[in-house]
């Protein structure tokens, strides 16, 4: 019994970690720029589809397997560079202080235009790239095995919460974020660049989402149809963690995690409702989400 508990804290955490990168992103996007981006889960699978591109080329190559690692995060930081000011300076800024209902339309056709590019570029077959996952290898404790992959996935998940948690409360530019997220006329009385802020923000919510995806792409392999997946995931979780908090969206993958793992373990039927069946729960007893609060809307 301890032994299949073990498996499924293991199990879950590792699949919360890859939902809290692309959630996380949404959230912080939404806190700062007030945009529910709907392309956002179109960056996920361009960041997969990058990171198999790159490390196939690697192993092609004949470079050394281990630049695998690193070439996940250098496919995520090429996406964020790529796409994050372009899209935030010719797509979004026009849509600032407009109705949420023209946003939500803008970021949709971005999405339609994303997912029918990926299939030109990639084509429709599925990449599977998984040198990373095969060097780590597995771990056998107490007679089960576990793919040592999985703790990696989950430790970067715990780093990028402290990393970010420091870069709001330590750093410069996070002070700014707060003060935008606060009350975004007033930072602008006190001098602070609104536009830098919005172009850092929804560049490194960019990067948190491709870097989901490199990072789950070992895993899972990419094919059409992953960043839909992926972006319905990530807004049922930034909704039970409560829109725009970062510790929500921790909190929330972590559950949704979870119960995926105990729903496949138990009841596999149940696995693909199981984090809507959570969400609608939560938003029973807390409409706002777990860290949610109530705001004055300014009319």
């Amino acid at each position: 019994m301890l032994d299949l508990l073990a498996l499924l804290i293991v199990d879950g955490l590792a699949d919360a970690a890859l939902i809290f990168f692309v959630a996380v992103g949404l959230t912080l996007v939404f806190s700062v720029l007030r945009i529910l981006n709907v392309a956002h889960g179109s960056f996920y699978s361009i960041g997969a589809y990058v990171a198999v591109s790159i490390g196939m080329w690697v192993v092609s190559a004949g470079w050394h397997p281990y630049l695998t690692f690193p070439a996940l995060f250098l496919s995520a930081a090429l996406v964020a560079v790529a796409l994050g000011p372009f899209i935030e300076r010719y797509f979004l800024r026009w849509t600032y202080g407009k109705s949420e209902a023209l946003q939500i339309l803008v970021t949709f056709a971005l999405f339609l235009v994303f997912e029918d590019l990926q299939k030109l570029v990639f084509g429709v077959q599925a990449h599977y790239e998984d040198t990373p996952l095969q060097l780590l290898g597995v771990s056998d404790i107490g007679g089960i095995f576990y793919l040592n992959y999985q703790f990696l996935l989950i430790a970067m998940a715990a780093v990028t919460v402290i990393l970010l948690r420091l870069l709001i409360r330590r750093t410069m530019i996070g002070k700014f974020i707060v003060a935008v997220v606060a009350d975004r006329e007033i930072a602008q009385t006190m001098g602070i660049n609104t536009t830098r802020v919005f172009v850092i923000a929804f560049t490194v919510g960019v990067f948190l989402a491709a870097l989901g995806g490199a990072l789950a792409s070992p895993t899972s392999g990419v094919a059409p149809g992953l960043g839909a997946e992926a972006l319905v995931l990530a807004f049922a979780v930034a909704a039970i963690g409560g829109l725009g908090q970062i510790e929500g969206a921790a909190l929330a993958a972590v559950i949704v995690g979870l119960s995926r793992a105990a729903a496949i373990h138990f009841a596999p039927d149940f696995e693909a409702v199981v984090p809507y069946l959570v969400m609608l729960v939560v938003l029973l007893i807390r409409p706002y989400g777990l860290f949610g609060t109530v705001q004055a809307r300014r009319i």
